[in-house]
Parts: C-alpha cells; sequence; structure tokens
C-alpha cells in the first residue's frame, strides 16, 4: 500500500565507483537502506533499522564500499547505548565499527579517502568495535564543527562534493535558508535550499531541502519545491552519460537538461510501497 505521505529519501553518491546507497524513511521510525548501482540503474535491499537513521550525518566512501551514520532508537539501557555511530559494509547496516552514544548530539561522521574517516563526535569517543581495517583521523580538514550538528556533516559533505555555498542566512531564528550552488551542463546550475524550520510542513523534518535549476544566460528559472534531494551523475572521464537525477514523492528519476529545461525523464525506482522486513547481514 503507497503511504499518504511519501517516505524520504537520501542519497548517498560514491564517487570513485557507480555505487550509491539510498536512505529510505518511513514510517518516521523505520529506515531502510538500498544499494543503487548507477551504471545499470539496479537496486538491492539492504537492511531495515527500527529507529532513526540520520542521513545528514551520513557518507558513503568514495569506493561505495562502506558507510558511516549516526543512528537512535531510544532503548537506553542496551548495549547501543540508545544511540551510536557505525561503520558497515554496503549496503546493510550492521556495524564493523561500533561507537555507542547515549544522547542525539553530533555522531556520524565523513570518509577523506577509502581508508581514513573522521567522526563528528564532539568528545573522544570510547574505544569502539572496529573490524574495517580503516583508521579514524583526528580533524577533518575544514570547519566542520561549526554550526551545531547537523551542517557540521553535511555542509562539509556537500563542499567536499562539488557545491558551493552561494547565500549563508543567518537573519531569523525560526526558519533560515541556506543556498547552494553547483554547476550542471548545457549552461544550467542546480540550487540547493537548505532550509531549517521550527514548524516545517507536513511530510517535512525541521531540515529540508528543495531545489531549482537555473540557466543564466536565457534569464529562466525552474523551482522544484518536491525534489527532496538532487544531483548531478555520470563519470568525469566519460564512460557514463552524465544527467541529472532527483526524488520527488518518494520516487527517484534521471533527466537530462537542454537549453529551455528537461528532457528524456524517466523513473528509476519507486520507494512507496516498501514494508519493513527483518534481514540478517551477510557478514
Amino acid at each position: 500500500m503507497v503511504p499518504s505521505i511519501p517516505p524520504r529519501i537520501h542519497i548517498l553518491l560514491a564517487s570513485q565507483s557507480d555505487r550509491a546507497l539510498v536512505i529510505r524513511r518511513g514510517p518516521s521510525k523505520q529506515v531502510a537502506t538500498i544499494l543503487w548501482q548507477r551504471d545499470t540503474d539496479t537496486f538491492r535491499l539492504g537492511q531495515w533499522l527500527k529507529g532513526r537513521l540520520y542521513a545528514r550525518r551520513a557518507d558513503i566512501s568514495p569506493d561505495g564500499q562502506y558507510f558511516i551514520y549516526f543512528a537512535m532508537n531510544g532503548r537506553w539501557h542496551t548495549r547501543s547505548p540508545g544511540s551510536w555511530t557505525a561503520i558497515s559494509r554496503v549496503p546493510y547496516l550492521k556495524a564493523l565499527a561500533f561507537f555507542p552514544q547515549n544522547h542525539s548530539w553530533y555522531g556520524g561522521g565523513l570518509f577523506l579517502d577509502n581508508q581514513h574517516y573522521w567522526l563528528h563526535a564532539g568528545y573522544n569517543p570510547r574505544p569502539p568495535k572496529d573490524d574495517t581495517q580503516l583508521t579514524c583521523v583526528a580533524n577533518y580538514p575544514t570547519q566542520a564543527n561549526s554550526g551545531g550538528p547537523y551542517p557540521g556533516v553535511y555542509y562539509p559533505r556537500l563542499i567536499r562534493d562539488g557545491w558551493r555555498l552561494i547565500k549563508h542566512d543567518d537573519s531569523r531564528y525560526q526558519h533560515t535558508i541556506d543556498t547552494f550552488d553547483k554547476p550542471l551542463f548545457a549552461g544550467w546550475h542546480l540550487r540547493k535550499l537548505v532550509h531549517s524550520q521550527v514548524s516545517p510542513p507536513p511530510g517535512k523534518s525541521i531540515y529540508w531541502d528543495e531545489h531549482k535549476l537555473i540557466q543564466p544566460q536565457h534569464n529562466i528559472t525552474l523551482h522544484f519545491p518536491d525534489w527532496g534531494w538532487a544531483e548531478k551523475d555520470g563519470h568525469k572521464d566519460g564512460s557514463r552519460p552524465r544527467r541529472l537525477v532527483y526524488v520527488t514523492h518518494g520516487q527517484l528519476f534521471a533527466t537530462n537538461l537542454n537549453e529551455q529545461g528537461l528532457i528524456n525523464t524517466k523513473e528509476l525506482y519507486d520507494f512507496n510501497a516498501m514494508t519493513f522486513e527483518p534481514i540478517i547481514a551477510p557478514y
């Protein structure tokens, strides 16, 4: 059955491979991870989590093999206890490296390369379980700790992945909008409007994104308030054609652009009808 409120979809694209990880949230305390093989546009379910997974504090390694994330299930008297940062093998959630917390601040992290990662901890974490053969570094090479727990991971990840912060909004308390820009092709730019809102619209969290397409040469602006995620896809070496991929109403689409706008749009996957199922990771 298709939910009345579409699931929230966030996607992490591996920069050195054709892999991507889809993070699907819905209902509010159920999250699924799905492998998206971008060269064939095929999808494979990883695992479900009964709890929250904070996609803006997550990252995928450049080769698409590892996933770092922060999650919370509120079971404060368990081994977790209640919240944790973990590194898993894509597309699964079972922890290879495990950093327990007891609060929802900070958490998660970023990959510097395929062998090194940084934890957005805000403190020195307790010695973790770690079967990854990866190395944790003390500092991320930007001002990653500014702006609280969400921009502290999300904004450095955007900037690392080719986005440029062109407008920082600190004029209001209950609703701020920061604007990022990324050049596309055919003269277009993709604008990402990052909202932080105390009373968000129905179906959105207090942190949510919308997007615009800007064509400066022809003075065209196309507004897509329902695009919750959008990104440029395609290999730099031209081995796979460039395209624009985006999510709206729980569905993933791919499209291209000419001077006037979107062309050859097609649906890649509909995540709406997915329901929880227990899955054991194969490791």
